[in-house]
């Protein structure tokens, strides 16, 4: 072949060869991912703020860097690196990895690998802390709930995100026990002494701020220690641990000082036990001061009439030790805060009617100095203050996690139907990569009812198998149980696979707020296509005395959109939104 006509032919394979995907052998470890998307934005950073950096088309492949939260950080051919999000990627793990996943029904044993892990009631962050772990402990998994899994050990049952959870078939082991005596200094203000490792145990006593133990023993975030002679347990997050016992921990400690609170909030209601599913039984007003009995939870426990006790928030009230200068109530020596989303407002004083002063990004880290309310006063780098509200970051350290009440308590003692379209002999529509809608619509439902169940709710599937119901039947089941909310799950299909976004429908004025904010909620949270919460003449709906609502959760007709959908993200972020559009209904209605 003549020389002039190989050129355009080495061009050409120039051309192809330089437009492969090049994967970084250094990056091998960490495994690689398949793009899903038909074409995918690259990032300068992990998250949708981030300025669009490149792109990448669907079945290439790229080796990971390493990941945070919802976003991968791949390797693009030398130095160049981006990020994408997790959710448009199949991953392939390394041959060395040991894949977490079991069946929802089987039984093993796992251990925690991040310190501070928070265990909670239900699957989801909406649900309350009850507890946490600490690196190295060993659990039972008693099973999977989409990114979640429900745990065990010898004193506490709860869910954890399944990602600082390592897996191994066999029987749990138990929690190890330290295996000699070490000595502990007390950090909080007071500290309960409880006669076993666990919030609901009887107490015993109270230790002061700086008083030394004897710790024999540490188990699921509690510390062994000897009180009064005899083996109880307190809180180790509270206790400066380490070093060789210097002191004789086994006489009681000095009677801890008692605090004064006084009421910050205009109109405080005081219940009879230290949550808000507590029943009212009085109510203190703004700058009226009272001795405080009691603290557990970020409850105080106060005589708010002669001969009358109850419990109020504690974030409602500014403490003053009685007598001496009080030690700082809540330790926050070497502790920090690591913020969760970007943008996050820093602020001049504890409270968001102050001013903006500074905006962090996710994953900037800051000192703590000292824990007001439930906000937080940190070091910025310009050498001053500001403060960050406690439940949007998270902690290192010894400092107290800050919980705020969660949407539970709105949907406690509701009855809720959930209904899964279609089943049986019924498919429902086939998605363009093959997908069921009768399988997925009974994979979200079953994550719902363990949200709604994990918060008190009275949850009933009308179906919880592969098995044809009648749509007679899905609305006797509403009317038989007198539901307070009807929620049929469905999945939606066109011949346009372009078309995308999530649709609700209601049949009469009374079901349309319900729909209306169930529908924002969803689409807040998983950033849906919003096509709008309109009128459906739909049986299960149309036919329904109660409130009913019908959900079109994404087109399984859209090759993009059925690939989401079908992701343990976007599963958990539909239910959660289901879940807290929900409660906002309870709320107002």
């Amino acid at each position: 072949m003549p020389r002039n006509k190989m050129v355009p032919i080495i061009l050409c394979l120039m051309l192809i060869f330089g437009s492969l995907p090049a994967f970084d052998s250094a990056q091998a470890d960490n495994g690689s991912v398949s793009i899903t998307a038909t074409s995918l934005n690259v990032r300068s950073g992990p998250g949708l703020s981030y300025p669009i950096s490149g792109s990448v088309k669907k079945g290439e492949k790229y080796s990971i860097v390493k990941e945070e939260g919802d976003w991968i950080q791949i390797s693009l051919g030398g130095s160049k690196k981006g990020w994408v999000a997790e959710w448009f990627t199949a991953k392939e793990s390394p041959k060395t990895a040991v894949s977490p996943a079991v069946s929802a029904n089987s039984k093993s044993s796992g251990s925690v690998n991040a310190n501070g892990l928070r265990v909670r009631k239900g699957p989801g962050t909406i649900h309350q802390v009850i507890g946490s772990f600490n690196s190295g402990q060993a659990v039972e998994i008693l099973g999977y709930n989409g990114n979640w899994a429900e745990v065990r050990t010898n004193n506490i049952r709860g869910w954890v995100s399944i990602e600082y959870i390592s897996v191994k078939e066999g029987k749990a082991a138990e929690a190890p026990a330290a295996s000699a005596k070490t000595s502990g200094t007390v950090t909080a203000t007071s500290l309960n002494v409880r006669e076993k490792p666990s919030l609901n145990s009887s107490k015993v006593g109270q230790l002061s701020y700086g008083a030394a133990v004897t710790v024999h023993s540490q188990s699921n975030g509690w510390a062994e220690i000897t009180y009064a002679g005899k083996n109880a347990w307190v809180s180790a997050q509270y206790l400066k641990i380490g070093g060789k016992q210097t002191t004789d921990s086994s006489k009681p400690a000095a009677p801890v000082d008692q605090f004064t609170g006084t009421v910050t909030a205009s109109q405080l209601n005081v219940r009879d036990k230290n949550s808000l599913n507590g029943s009212v039984v009085g109510s203190v007003s703004k700058g009226q001061s009272f001795k405080i009995l009691d603290e557990q939870n970020n409850w105080v426990k106060i005589e708010y009439q002669a001969g009358k006790t109850g419990w109020a928030a504690g974030w409602f009230f500014e403490k003053k030790k009685n007598g001496p200068a009080a030690a700082p109530s809540q330790s926050v020596q070497n502790s920090s805060v690591s913020m969760l989303h970007n943008g996050t407002n820093i602020r001049k004083g504890p409270s968001t009617g102050t001013a903006v002063i500074y905006r962090a990004n996710q994953g900037d880290s800051f000192e703590i100095i000292s824990v007001e309310k439930d906000w937080y006063k940190i070091a910025l780098p310009n050498g001053t203050s500001g403060f960050v509200a406690g439940w949007i970051v998270s902690v290192k350290g010894t400092a107290p996690q800050i919980e705020r009440p969660g949407a539970e308590k709105h949907t406690k003692n509701k009855t809720v139907v959930i209904d899964p379209g279609h089943g049986g002999r019924d498919n429902g529509t086939t998605g363009a990569r093959g997908t069921l809608e009768k399988t997925l619509t009974l994979k979200t439902s079953q994550l719902l009812y363990d949200k709604l169940r994990a918060a008190g709710t009275n949850v009933i599937l009308t179906r919880n198998n592969d098995q044809y119901i009648s749509l007679a039947s899905r609305v006797s089941s509403s009317h038989y149980h007198n539901a307070d909310a009807f929620i049929s799950i469905h999945y939606d299909s066109i011949n346009d696979r372009s078309v995308r976004g999530m649709t609700t429908y209601y049949y009469n004025s009374k079901q349309k707020p319900l729909g209306e904010q169930i529908h924002s909620s969803v689409v807040s949270k998983t950033m849906l296509k919003d096509r709008g919460t309109r009128f459906g003449d739909y049986h299960v709906i149309r036919e329904n005395k109660q409130t009913a609502v019908l959900l079109e959760l994404g087109y399984l007709s859209n090759p993009t959109e059925e690939v989401l959908v079908n992701t343990p993200q976007y599963q958990e972020a539909v239910a959660n939104g289901i879940f807290e559009g929900l409660a906002r209904y309870f709320k107002n209605n």
